[in-house]
């Protein structure tokens, strides 16, 4: 296989990984303040996540070093085009990162209302641009002759973008309350089995107005793997309504997994063979040949990625596998 097309596989598994594991986690920050009525109950919603939330960002970090390593042009123009969502990205995650461990460390109402409000914010924020930013690779952005993006923050703002933005926090929300009716017992748990429906229903009517919506906008439909990929997204996201319903929460948090993995697969597929397209004209359009690293760096990069991630896979594995059994309010480590 040619070792461009084999990393460009690698970045999208790593970004769909990365919205499968992250996005309970921005949904459980999402709703906590809501959703937790007191201290107690608002650490039991943070521990779900406690053990998990690092080691799953660890996959955008990789994926961003991929993308840098193995397409740099397209890193220099994405991360130069789309600089200050990425910014209130990254600050966003710095807060809320902080957060975790800030937040139990003084007996202050004030000071744990403040951590509480930065993991709200830095959950909401990422997971409003991500969906916003990755809309605009497949609808285009202004690129020139010169590979270079020559448009302002303004020109990534649309109504397709701001509806996919819309879609990824909804479809994390309804994620992260799946995910704490797994981890949970008693009330909170049913206050989430009393919003899981809600939301699932609602992720489902956003994906397909944002699917027909994308139809018009980008040329996604053009592919027959991403159509294919589009329908099993929205079969599987309402097997996941379906399993939620029926109280199987287990099979309800994988089915919607994998929704999210067959969504963002399905953007990748649309985008291939290019990596960003250019609004001004497709012939600027950066594909997997003309923004990818020389042959040697890539064989270089495949022979580390092929040793090192199975490691961490095992290792990230193993971390779900001891932390599976559900919170409890005596066992509470944040």
């Amino acid at each position: 296989m040619d070792l461009n097309i084999l990393w460009f596989m690698l970045i999208s598994v790593l970004f769909c990984g990365f919205f499968f594991l992250e996005g309970f986690d921005y949904g459980v920050c999402i709703v906590m303040p809501f959703l937790g009525k007191n201290d107690e109950e608002k650490r039991m919603l943070i521990n779900t996540i406690g053990p998990f939330w690092d080691g799953n960002e660890v996959w955008l970090i990789t994926a961003g070093g991929a993308m840098f390593a193995a397409f740099p042009i397209w890193y220099a123009t994405m991360f130069s085009g789309f600089y200050l969502a990425l910014f209130l990205i990254l600050i966003a995650l710095i807060f809320r990162g902080v957060a975790f461990e800030f937040r139990g460390k003084v007996e202050s109402k004030t000071w744990k209302k403040t951590w509480d409000l930065a993991l709200f914010l830095g959950s909401l924020i990422p997971a409003l641009l991500w969906g916003v930013a990755f809309s605009n690779l497949l609808r285009g952005v202004p690129i020139n002759s010169s590979q270079n993006y020559v448009g302002g923050f303004f020109d990534l703002i649309s109504v397709y973008s701001l509806l996919a933005g819309l879609t990824g926090l909804v479809f994390f929300i309804y994620h992260g309350l799946v995910f704490i009716t797994l981890r949970t017992k008693g009330v909170l748990m049913e206050r989430a089995e009393g919003l899981t429906v809600k939301f699932g229903v609602a992720s489902l009517v956003l994906w397909i107005a944002l699917a027909a919506l994308t139809a018009r906008e980008t040329n996604l439909f053009n592919s027959k793997l991403a159509i294919v990929l589009l329908v099993l997204t929205t079969i599987t996201l309402v097997l996941s309504i379906y399993f939620i319903n029926a109280k199987k929460s287990g099979r309800a948090l994988l089915s919607n997994g994998i929704s999210v993995i067959f969504a963002v697969a399905s953007l990748f597929a649309g985008l291939y063979p290019n990596v960003m397209v250019s609004s001004i004209d497709s012939k600027y359009n950066l594909t997997i040949s003309n923004s990818s690293s020389s042959p040697y760096t890539l064989k270089i990069m495949t022979i580390v990625a092929l040793t090192l991630v199975p490691i961490v896979l095992i290792y990230q594995g193993w971390t779900y596998w001891i932390f599976k059994k559900r919170v409890t309010a005596d066992k509470l480590e944040y």
